[in-house]
């Protein structure tokens, strides 16, 4: 349903970017059908991500807070520092390493810059028109926007848009394989499928791309036909690959935002108290949605008294689930006897007293003695 909506919404632009469908490049077809289908995989992926427990709870958390009134500066000035700071900047990449910021940051900002080029261009959002032998202008949704100088500085950054975002791409591809050849520690937890597959994929298509760029600037056109349907291919891949690998969590990584609009942004006021020690550690908001979320997903986390493993502390906790683990709960018989466990092994030695015998410690008076 939300697909086919998405669909109609396409069609609609593209209907009015292109003024009845008649500024259709149809050298582009393969990349109009391939961010068709990138659309439709992105709505059904990001529908079934929201039906999700955990982010269906963190939506209803978020709306629920940008409704109320006395949020409302907070809840703004909140997003906006977070969007400059952690989609914009990038900083919790950084906080990793320099190098994976670097890396990050430009394939990032160049994939984003790459999609928006490439989709308007494909759904005819916008179009370049000749008004004189030396004067174009960007037609956007059908509207005439800026004029430029087909030989300025201007014209020659608008043309080459793709190749920039594509020498950032290359450059933070580049970065992101020599880590992973570099690292020892990643070669054991990266998959094929899931880690290296999209940096393979990101790198054919922005070296197919700059390829045609060469072939075009500097060889005369050399085998650039056959060069434009090797990127195509590439293209289209990585367009049907998007939304079910790695890279779909370039656009629900905005929904960060709200982490710390909801939570993040009251740890200095914080509201809730342990049940056994007292000490603060986390706010009424938080705690009221990990009890709905774990409920959603049948998990159990009711103690014997009535509360839940929610309502301690993280150290708390810890003690509970080895108490609970030793079959130790409540103190029961010789405190300083074996240990029964759940599994019905006996552990002895952990609470057992020593005499100062068994350390073989020396009298004070013969301290004394051996002192004089």
């Amino acid at each position: 349903m939300y697909a086919f909506l998405v669909t109609l919404v396409l069609f609609f632009t593209m209907w009015m970017g292109t003024k009845n469908f008649s500024h259709i490049d149809m050298a582009l077809l393969g990349y109009m059908i391939s961010s068709f289908i990138f659309a439709i995989g992105i709505t059904i992926r990001m529908c079934s991500w929201l039906i999700r427990p955990a982010t269906r709870q963190v939506v209803k958390r978020s709306i629920q807070n940008l409704k109320t009134s006395e949020r409302m500066s907070r809840n703004i000035r909140s997003i906006l520092v977070t969007a400059f700071e952690n989609i914009v900047l990038q900083k919790f990449i950084f906080k990793r390493g320099i190098w994976r910021g670097i890396q990050h940051f430009l394939i990032a900002w160049g994939c984003l810059g790459s999609l928006a080029i490439t989709f308007t261009l494909t759904f005819g959002w916008m179009h370049f028109q000749l008004v004189d032998p030396v004067t174009y202008q960007i037609v956007v949704m059908g509207i005439p926007t800026i004029s430029m100088d087909a030989n300025g500085l201007f014209a020659k950054m608008v043309y080459n848009g793709l190749n920039i975002t594509a020498l950032m791409v290359l450059a933070g591809v580049s970065m992101a394989i020599v880590r992973r050849i570099r690292e020892k520690d990643l070669k054991v937890t990266q998959r094929a499928e899931f880690d290296l597959f999209p940096l393979y994929l990101l790198l054919a298509v922005t070296v197919t791309g700059l390829l045609l760029t060469v072939s075009y600037s500097f060889l005369d056109g050399w085998m650039h036909h056959y060069l434009t349907l090797v990127h195509q291919v590439t293209v289209v891949v990585f367009l049907v690959y998007f939304p079910f690998g790695k890279l779909f969590h370039l656009p629900i990584r905005p929904l960060a935002t709200a982490v710390p609009m909801n939570y993040q942004e009251v740890l200095k006021v914080e509201t809730r108290a342990c049940k056994k020690c007292g000490t603060n550690y986390s706010s009424d908001d938080q705690i009221a949605d990990v009890k709905e979320i774990l409920a959603a997903q049948s998990f159990d986390l009711k103690m014997a008294d009535g509360t839940y493993l929610a309502d301690y502390c993280p150290p708390c906790r810890r003690r509970i689930r080895v108490m609970k683990q030793m079959n130790m709960e409540a103190p029961q018989g010789n405190p300083y006897g074996p240990i029964r466990t759940m599994n019905d092994v006996h552990i002895s030695g952990f609470g057992k007293k020593r005499s100062d015998e068994f350390y073989d410690l020396p009298d004070k008076k013969e301290k004394k003695v051996s002192g004089e």
